[in-house]
């Protein structure tokens, strides 16, 4: 017999994937937080309905969240899974109230992106130990794809040669909610990306399951390989912290807004949903004003 959390969680989990259309990453991932929350509420409270519960019951399973030593922004990703799943169910007629609503999020400090010097990067593409054949042209076009557009890995792994559009000159890519976006692809890419599937082609074996990235046997390459490789080879250029396929999104984004790109363009790139989320590319090209500034104004 089904329990109203189970209802609850059945009703927002399809909402997710069937009206939201998110990924079954995404919806596990929402899922996983709110069954923390629902199994706090009847351990600690005794209640097996998230409609019952009020703000001091978040506020309580938030304070035991933190004890457990999870940092402030994974917490306010978790209150904001509660915040969508109350927001739904009152849609839906499930919940009479919110009871995320009123509780604030923690203040979080604000970190500024990693990113790798382009003269390093480009040091690496020129320089960099890839080894010959298939696999030496797969782990670099993988640095470049990433670093060249800017796409997420997840966005990466997803690619199929005929996402890729010679006559315009761009790249079809699936971001996150399957919103589609096109980014524009250099000569240089284009050749590169045509140059690796004839490679693929003469040493692949013929298997393939249809991706422009995959592993030597042929099959899709999971995100924790192509982590693997990146963070490999940016090892050899940089001793910033952040290795992974991240750093050279956010490098992609940083060298076009030094290099003068208006934050909108930027954004849509990137495919991020809002400006705000942009805006914390503006840290470098600020900083090189600010220098400009100092060197130029006679009170400077």
């Amino acid at each position: 017999m089904s329990t109203p959390a189970d209802i609850q969680l059945h009703s927002f989990s399809s909402h997710l994937s069937v009206e939201r259309r998110y990924s079954p990453h995404t919806v596990r991932a929402y899922v996983d937080d709110l069954r923390a929350y629902i199994d706090h509420l009847s351990h600690v409270y005794g209640l097996s309905d998230a409609g019952l519960a009020e703000s001091f019951h978040v506020r309580s399973w938030l304070s035991s969240l933190a004890e457990e030593g999870i940092g402030a922004r994974s917490i306010n990703r978790r209150l904001s899974s509660l915040r969508s799943f109350y927001t739904h169910g009152r849609r839906v007629g499930m919940f009479a109230a919110n009871p995320a609503a009123s509780v604030r999020s923690l203040k979080v400090s604000r970190r500024l992106p990693s990113q790798v010097e382009k003269g390093s990067l480009e040091g690496l593409f020129e320089h960099g130990p890839f080894p010959e054949g298939l696999r030496g042209a797969t782990e670099r076009l993988i640095l470049e794809i990433l670093y060249q557009t800017g796409v997420r890995v997840s966005e990466l792994l997803a690619i199929r040669p005929e996402h890729v559009q010679p006559s315009t000159r761009s790249l079809r890519v699936l971001g996150k909610g399957n919103k589609e976006r096109l980014i524009p692809l250099g000569t240089g890419m284009l050749q590169g990306i045509e140059d690796y599937l004839k490679v693929k082609a003469s040493e692949g074996g013929g298997v393939t399951e249809g991706y422009l990235v995959e592993t030597a046997a042929g099959r899709r390459m999971h995100p924790r390989q192509a982590y693997g490789i990146v963070r490999r080879y940016l090892s050899l250029v940089t001793s910033a912290e952040s290795r992974g396929p991240h750093a050279l999104r956010h490098s992609f984004a940083t060298h076009l807004t030094e290099n003068g790109a208006e934050l909108n363009a930027v954004k849509e790139l990137l495919g991020h949903s809002s400006l705000a989320a942009t805006q914390v590319y503006t840290h470098n090209s600020i900083g090189r004003l600010l220098e400009a500034y100092r060197k130029a104004h006679p009170r400077g």
